[in-house]
This record gives C-alpha cells, sequence and structure tokens, in this order.
C-alpha cells in the first residue's frame, strides 16, 4: 500500500479514537450533561450530526470542541490529498492545474483558521468575548466558503475522473463537517442578542474625505510622505499609525518600480503595535497580478487617485482561468487598507468571469478607489470587508462571493453587457444558514454607465440573484436610478433558493426604489429600522472593533433624517 494513502486512512481513525477516550474520563459536571441527540435536532441535517457526534452524553461546548478537532484534522489530510494530486501535475491539463492551485491555497487556509478556532476553543470555558466569537464564527463561514468554491473550481475545470472521484467525495463530506462544526460553535458561543437601532448624523466618524488619510508617523516617515505627496503636514488630528513607507514609481525615483516587489519586502506576520507598513504607489499603470498572502498584514496602498494610480490585468474564465484566481488583485492579509487606487480587469464581457479585485482579508478597507470590469468584477469572498466612496462597474453579477461585506457612500455603475444579457448587480453566495456573512449597501448610488444609459429601457437591471442557496443581501437608504427593473431581483434558476434567502429594502430614495411592484418571494422583505439596524456597520461587521484605527470615516448605523429628507445632526 502506498505510505500517502496508508496514511489518509489510518490517522483520522487513530485520532478519533484517541478523541473518544479523552471524551469519556472528561470531567463534565452532571447537571449539564446532554444527550448528543438533544444537541442534533438543532442543527441541519440531525442524523449526520449524531452519527459524528460521541455516542454519549456531555456539554454543548464539548461537543463543539469536538467537531472543531475533526473538522481540523479533515482539512489537514484534504490539504495533503491535493498536494499529492498535484505532485502527479505532469499528467494533468493546465485548467486541472488551475483549480488544483486554488484548492491548496483554500485548504491551507482552512488549517490556518481552524487552528485558531481551536484556540478559542480550548481556552474557554462557557463563553468567549463577543469579538472573539464573531472572528470565530467568521473564520467558520469562510471554511465553508473555501470549500465551496474548491468544488466549484473541480467541477468546472478538472477533467481527470480519478481527482473528480478522489477529491469532489472528499470536499462534499468536509463540508458537512464543517457545517456541523459551525452550527454547534453558533449555539454554543455566539450570544444570540438583539441589535441595537444607533442613528447618525453621516460622515459622523471624523476623517479626511476625498481620499486623504490621518496618517501618524514619525518625522522621518512623514518627511519621506510628504516629499512625495506633495501635500502639507496633515496637522494634528493625526490618527492612523504608519511604520514605515515605501514608494513605487515606474520610473525609478522610488524604493521599487514594482507592486510585487514592494509586497514582498513588507514585514512577515506584523501585529501592528507599530503600525501599517505603508506602500505609496505613484501615478502610472501597473500591468501586474497582485496577490498578498496571509503572512503580510497591516499593509496601507495609497495611490494618486482613482484612474491614475491603475492595476490592470486580463485574466478571464474565457482564457481558462477558474474565477477565482482570474483576478488581477488578490489579497488574503487581515487589516489590509487600500487608498486611491483603481482596479481593473479588460478581459470584456465576451470573456465571461474576469475579476479586478478579490478580498478573502479579514478586516479589509477600500476608501476611493474605483473596481473596473464586466462579469464577476468585484469578488468579496469572504470574512469582513468595508468598502467607502468607492466607484464600482460591471455587467453580470459584478458584486459577488460570501464575505460580511458592507458598501457605504459607494457609486456603483452597471455597464452595457453583451445582446441578449441582463444584469443582477449582486451574487451573494452564502450556503448555511449559521454564517454570518451578506452584502448589506448602504447610503450608496445605484446607476447606470454612461455605456448603458441609452439603452437603460432595453437592458433589465436586478438589484441582485441568489447564488447560493441562503444568499443574502440588503439594500438601504440608497439612491436607485430608474435602471432597476421594478421586480427589483431577478432568479437564478426558476425557484431555486426563493423561500431561503434574504433579500430585503429599506428607506430607499429615486425612481428606483418603489417597491410596490418588487417580487412577491418568501425571502424578499421591506423592512423596518429595527430589522436593518442588523445590517449597520456596528452590527453587521463589527466595524467599531476594526475601523477606527484605519482612519477611514465611516458611519456607524443608520442615517437620521427629517421629513424633508435632510440630514439631522445627533450629536453622536
Amino acid at each position: 500500500m502506498d505510505s500517502k494513502i496508508f496514511c489518509f486512512a489510518t490517522f483520522p481513525l487513530l485520532f478519533l479514537l484517541l478523541l473518544f477516550a479523552l471524551q469519556a474520563n472528561a470531567d463534565i459536571s452532571l447537571d449539564t450533561l446532554v444527550d448528543p441527540k438533544t444537541i442534533c435536532e438543532s442543527t441541519s441535517s440531525p442524523s449526520y450530526c449524531e452519527a459524528v457526534l460521541p455516542k454519549q452524553h456531555g456539554k454543548l461546548h464539548d461537543f463543539g470542541k469536538f467537531c472543531l478537532q475533526k473538522s481540523l484534522l479533515q482539512s489537514r489530510r484534504f490539504s495533503d490529498m491535493v498536494n499529492f494530486y498535484l505532485g502527479g501535475k505532469s499528467t494533468l491539463s493546465e485548467k486541472t492545474i488551475r483549480a488544483l492551485n486554488d484548492c491548496q491555497f483554500l485548504s491551507q487556509l482552512n488549517v490556518e483558521y481552524l487552528n485558531k478556532c481551536n484556540e478559542f476553543a480550548s481556552r474557554a470555558t462557557e463563553t468567549l468575548s463577543d469579538s472573539e466569537a464573531d472572528y470565530a464564527q467568521t473564520l467558520l463561514s469562510a471554511i465553508l466558503t473555501n470549500q465551496q468554491t474548491c468544488l466549484e473550481g473541480l467541477t468546472t475545470t478538472a477533467s481527470d475522473l480519478s481527482i473528480k472521484n478522489g477529491l469532489l467525495g472528499a470536499l462534499s463530506d468536509d463540508s458537512k463537517l464543517h457545517s456541523l462544526s459551525l452550527a454547534l460553535f453558533t449555539n454554543g458561543w455566539v450570544q444570540k442578542k438583539n441589535a441595537p437601532i444607533l442613528w447618525d448624523s453621516e460622515g459622523v466618524h471624523p476623517g479626511f474625505s476625498n481620499g486623504r488619510l490621518p496618517l501618524k508617523m514619525s518625522s522621518k516617515t512623514r518627511a519621506i510622505y510628504d516629499s512625495v505627496r506633495g501635500r502639507r503636514k496633515l496637522g494634528d488630528e493625526d490618527s492612523v499609525l504608519i511604520s514605515d513607507i515605501v514608494v513605487v514609481s515606474q520610473d525609478g525615483s522610488g524604493n521599487f518600480t514594482t507592486i510585487n516587489d514592494a509586497v514582498a519586502a513588507a514585514p512577515i506576520n506584523s501585529n501592528g503595535t507599530d503600525g501599517y507598513y505603508l506602500i505609496y504607489i505613484a501615478e502610472g499603470v501597473y500591468e501586474e497580478y497582485v496577490s498578498i498572502p496571509i503572512n503580510k498584514p497591516y499593509l496601507i496602498m495609497i495611490g494618486d487617485g482613482i484612474n491614475r494610480t491603475i492595476i490592470t490585468g486580463n485574466r478571464s474564465a474565457g482564457d481558462g482561468w477558474t474565477t477565482f484566481n482570474s483576478a488581477t488583485f488578490a489579497v488574503v492579509a487581515p487589516n489590509f487598507v487600500a487608498v486611491n487606487i483603481t482596479f481593473r480587469n479588460t478581459a470584456g464581457p465576451s470573456k465571461f468571469q474576469a475579476v479586478a479585485m478579490r478580498s478573502g482579508a479579514d478586516m479589509s478597507t477600500f476608501y476611493s478607489c474605483s473596481f473596473e470590469g464586466y462579469q464577476d468584477t468585484l469578488y468579496t469572498h469572504s470574512l469582513r470587508q468595508f468598502y467607502r466612496e468607492c466607484d464600482i462597474y460591471g455587467t453580470i453579477d459584478f458584486i459577488l462571493g460570501n464575505a460580511a461585506v458592507f458598501l457605504q457612500k459607494c457609486n456603483i455603475y452597471a455597464r452595457l453587457p453583451l445582446p441578449g444579457q441582463f444584469n443582477p448587480i449582486t451574487a451573494q453566495a452564502r450556503t448555511d444558514p449559521n454564517q454570518n456573512t451578506g452584502i448589506s449597501i448602504h447610503n450608496c448610488t445605484i446607476k447606470a454607465a454612461d455605456d448603458l444609459a441609452p439603452s437603460v429601457g432595453t437592458v433589465k437591471t436586478y438589484l441582485g440573484r441568489p447564488w447560493r442557496q441562503y444568499s443574502r443581501t440588503v439594500v438601504m437608504q440608497s439612491f436607485l436610478d430608474s435602471l432597476i427593473d421594478p421586480a427589483g431581483w431577478s432568479v437564478w434558476d426558476e425557484d431555486f433558493a426563493l423561500s431561503t434567502l434574504y433579500y430585503a429594502e429599506y428607506d430607499n430614495s429615486g425612481p428606483g426604489s418603489n417597491t410596490s411592484g418588487r417580487v412577491t418571494w418568501p425571502g424578499f422583505h421591506v423592512i423596518n429600522a429595527t430589522d436593518a439596524a442588523n445590517f449597520t456597520v456596528v452590527n453587521f461587521i463589527q466595524g467599531n472593533d476594526w475601523l477606527l484605527q484605519t482612519g477611514v470615516p465611516y458611519i456607524r448605523g443608520l442615517i437620521a433624517t427629517n421629513k424633508k429628507g435632510k440630514v439631522i445632526d445627533t450629536g453622536n
């Protein structure tokens, strides 16, 4: 027997036997013991849950820890399987190799995320802090998203039957296990609380508009920044700590001539205590594919402005790339900030999926940036993300993914698609009811781009369609122009997901905001302020925990207006 196959077959069994032994000897007080059948009744698949959990009474937290450990074990096993298949890549097609590379990358992230979740669970007795619980639920949500992305790539590109038979079944089984881990964690550690309604005047958080950040630097770093930017010192309101600054300039006058070289030189595994590492990118068109790995956190990239600092590429599904790896710019490093940059994919509408930006970076922030493409422009893949005063252009599903993503005060422009096509703006991909993911669009403007404007009456544009079963998108206090079809939302495939999705609108304005002709699906809602509060910056992405350090302005809650529509200064 091949040694790798032997390892795959025996190690999980040995590990599980050890876990059962530990569980049997655990010192659990009798008054908190629960039958696993009772625990499983609250999950989406009770029979699967009962088959997985130890056949004995225990505490909910112990069952949750058991599943997290098993999920970690299975993720390591799957990562080893992908590496095994990539070892024989000389016999594989380029499409299959690309799909396997995606799976390798995503499975390694899953191992890292599960290690972090197990750290939380192992030191927790009864409760976690809200921030810790939200973070762990976010990571567990992302694990399921990574599984789904790997599955999609293999399904559409892998032609080798041995790979399909070997990996697709494992993906399906592991996804069930990860879903169970998420359910038990959510039931055991995530506190169920009513979201408070927070009313703000517009722009309540102090900051600089037009892409200017309040930066706090050493005198040496400040001198470099001021000389490069040609701006005066920002004054005493500095709040964003900068540890160092490097300059990317194509004319050779900076530290680097390419963005990738600047990223390679950034600190590894910074904890952010010394501040952000700032990469200033001078005006120019950078034809680069940039990928910021998870070990490069706390980067700020600042350009010279939209349509002045441009990062561009043209990878697409039409040319054999998976949607995931078609991105011109991709980031998974946490606490990433981008300001004053255009991210572009020029593949065009005939090349199908072609991503300009893909973010799977937790607590990532984009301010005064532009995202330009056609189908699948902005791939908000996973974890928590915030976009402020950005421009987003595209055609089909051009804001997609399964992050917990918040778009605030952005301009969303639908472009002219190919003849016979229509424009669904969003394609949210939530696959599990316990995932804390979705798209929240707040105080934005949704209009036709210049090329679509003459065809608004003939090309249908919708707020979104359900990519996955529990798709969730909320549009609130935004301006919807006449391009939005009266139905508001489109189906994906007949009645798929219409009763399990969550689509909602609140307090929108403009000719496309009338909800009297909206779809009548069970999952569509016109909501009130109490429900809308769940999807604000504070409650949906826990923005107060991490946005303050970025210096980017944001509205924490709902916007308070008077009867004439003017913003009320609440004094907050």
